[in-house]
């Protein structure tokens, strides 16, 4: 490090003095200097570097840096008739044409039978990028030192550690230094010498829940196994293990085998080898071979053959346990400093509850996320199943119908943030219209028949997937979110949000807003609220209960056409996509509050986390989580069958 001091100090230079470039009398200062160790620029090794550099620093030519970031690069090449460098640009018929490393103008295009390319081994790119950093460290512009020091991370280094230390002594930017130190800590941690500085970074690391600390923390704590007699003095043990405990018998004993310590121990295979070499006149020992099917049979002719002295003895368990029994099996630290091993053992210990606590809050918002979905499907069966009492089978159909009125005009308008403005209310209003026609058509008949209203839409159900089928065939169409919803908000190494679930828990929320706006605050809520209660004295005050219950219909109805957009931007789009969130949606207003639209919000975020906890305990298993909550549900539902908001009064005894 100490021969590349003085090329960061020239470039450092360069920086701030580069007006004093236009007093050079030389027309060409960069080639010319390079022209002084022009065989070690032409065929560079890590021993002839640091005599490019000390060249370059003497001549404090522009465009230094620049040459040194092309060289490493390999984009400089020599021209061979009279050692002149110069950068290359393809040229038509296998020419190439001559930049001038000085002007950066073009000076000729020649055969590249006329140049040889300089290609610099991974030893003197090393040396190179090593001094890039160091200035890229010191660069005037905080994105360039940002960016040199994710390089540094991606590729640490202990020579870096002298320039990053160097470079923070001189950084002002307080969010940069935040950063130095961080990388400091975790070069440190890893490189340096002495223990006292390795532990000082080790306890810097505590609780840092990234990945490169993690990774620096898990190399101090690499381990080899390994056995003797006696655990050798200056050891540092991890673990000790005992065969038959937390070792296996077998493999301890393999092991001493392997080091020519035991006689080993056959096999199956070596059994069966051994008696198929020792078959007389159809007989192993006296044992018929059609009756060595058995491990117990083998082993019985392998003991016959071991009693007449034709083959070793076996190696029985008791034998196993007296040999591993004269060592100890044990686990050593590859880093040799005790004291290093326990402060990293320390600090993975608080990284690891640090992560455990990260990955409740992801988990929370995983569960979160899916609690908005729930009830973004769910809310519109609030509205009919809840306040009209009306079992609607086909509500997943009108999620489905909306998720392919948001395909038809993506495949309309193709600039996705358009299309999706206008896809929600269109997929409202088609799915308003469709509910409207229903309740006119069919419910409007069965309001004191609620078996034969299940069975009625239930075949209307049937009969939308079919009409689905056909019309856009059962493969699954693509509904796509525009690019601003595509990434994800990283919170951290464990933690990220897909931004198009942000984008549906706002959604979720907003209908919630508008919902209880609509209930609370206006003609239309106070009507529906007034016929829910009770129907009869509604109707003597004038409200019209039949008009009532079709608008009522026909905007639970809109708002699955709604949700049906959102979930087909995180959900496949296919005609039986709504039969995989009705049984959701009931589970979710009736746990939640027949009626009420606070309940539902209750019953969607409740399944939403008794679902995403279930399946962080089995996470490979998601039948079987839904499976538990089904069962779960069934269990809250004998205690508390009116649900986690239960309604008052009237409305309640109805």
């Amino acid at each position: 490090m100490p021969r590349l001091l003085p090329l960061v100090a020239f470039l450092v230079a360069a920086v701030l003095f580069g007006p004093s470039y236009a007093q050079d009398t030389s027309p060409s200062p960069l080639q010319d200097a390079l022209q002084t160790v022009q065989a070690e620029v032409a065929q560079p090794s890590r021993a002839t570097v640091p005599r490019v550099l000390a060249a370059l620093l003497q001549a404090d030519a522009p465009g230094t840096v620049d040459f040194l970031r092309a060289w490493g690069d390999r984009e400089v090449s020599v021209r061979d008739a009279d050692g002149l460098f110069f950068y290359t640009e393809d040229a038509p018929d296998r020419m190439q044409t001559l930049i001038d490393i000085d002007t950066r103008a073009p000076v000729a295009t020649v055969s590249s039978r006329e140049l040889s390319q300089i290609r610099p081994n991974a030893g003197v790119r090393r040396e190179i990028n090593s001094a890039l950093v160091s200035y890229e460290l010191t660069h005037p512009d905080p994105d360039r030192r940002i960016a040199a020091l994710a390089s540094i991370a991606r590729s640490p280094d202990i020579e870096q550690i002298e320039p990053l230390t160097e470079a923070r002594d001189a950084e002002e930017d307080p969010s940069i230094i935040q950063r130095m130190d961080r990388l400091l800590d975790l070069l440190n941690a890893r490189f340096a010498t002495d223990s006292a500085t390795r532990i000082d970074a080790i306890e810097g690391l505590r609780g840092d829940i990234s990945t490169e600390a993690r990774r620096v923390l898990n190399q101090t704590l690499q381990t080899r196994a390994d056995f003797a007699p006696e655990i050798p003095a200056g050891t540092n043990v991890a673990r000790i293990r005992t065969p038959g405990e937390d070792m296996d018998l077998i493999a301890a004993y393999a092991t001493l085998s392997d080091a020519g310590l035991v006689p080993p121990r056959p096999g199956r295979n070596a059994i069966r080898d051994v008696l198929r070499a020792n078959v007389v006149d159809g007989t192993v020992g006296g044992v018929p071979v059609h009756l060595l099917t058995t491990d117990e049979m083998r082993l019985e002719a392998y003991r016959a053959l071991e009693e007449a002295g034709t083959v070793a003895p076996l190696v029985t368990e008791a034998d196993m346990r007296e040999a591993v029994a004269a060592y100890v099996f044990f686990d050593a630290y590859l880093e040799p400093d005790a004291a290093v091993t326990d402060a990293a053992r320390d600090s993975l210990d608080s990284t690891r509850t640090a992560i455990s606590l990260w990955q409740f809050v992801s988990i929370s918002l995983d569960a979160l996320s899916l609690a908005s979905i729930f009830f973004l499907a769910a809310i519109g069966l609030a509205i009919t199943f809840g306040v009209m009492r009306v079992i609607n089978m086909a509500h997943g159909e009108f999620i489905m119908m909306g998720a392919y009125t948001g395909y038809v005009v993506q495949t309309v308008i193709p600039n996705y943030t358009t299309s999706l403005v206008i896809a929600l209310p269109l997929a409202f209003a088609v799915t308003f219209a469709a509910g409207v026609a229903m309740e006119r058509l069919v419910i409007r008949h069965l309001y004191t028949r609620p078996l034969e209203t299940l069975l009625a839409t239930f075949g209307i159900s049937i009969a939308l997937q079919q009409l689905a089928k056909n019309i856009f065939g059962t493969q699954a169409r693509p509904l796509t979110a525009p690019d601003w919803l595509a990434g994800a908000i990283q919170v951290n190494d464990v933690v990220s949000v897909a931004s198009i679930r942000v984008a549906i828990f706002v959604m979720a929320l907003g209908f919630l807003l508008m919902l209880l706006y609509i209930l609370n605050r206006t003609r239309l809520g106070l009507e529906v609220r007034a016929v829910t209660q009770n129907p009869g004295m509604a109707a003597s005050m004038g409200i019209n209960p039949d008009r009532i219950n079709m608008l009522t219909f026909g905007l639970g109805s809109g708002i699955a056409g709604v949700a049906g957009v959102a979930i087909g931007l995180v959900a496949q789009v296919t005609s039986e996509m709504g039969a995989n969130y009705i049984v959701q949606s009931f589970m979710t207003v009736v746990v939640g509050g027949v009626g009420s639209v606070f309940g539902t919000l209750a019953g969607a975020t409740l399944i939403g986390f008794l679902q995403k906890g279930i399946e962080w305990f089995n996470p490979a298993n998601t039948l079987a989580a839904q499976t538990f909550m089904v069962l779960f549900i069934i269990l809250f539902i004998q205690f508390r069958p009116k649900g986690i908001v239960a309604l008052k009064g009237r409305a309640a005894g109805d």
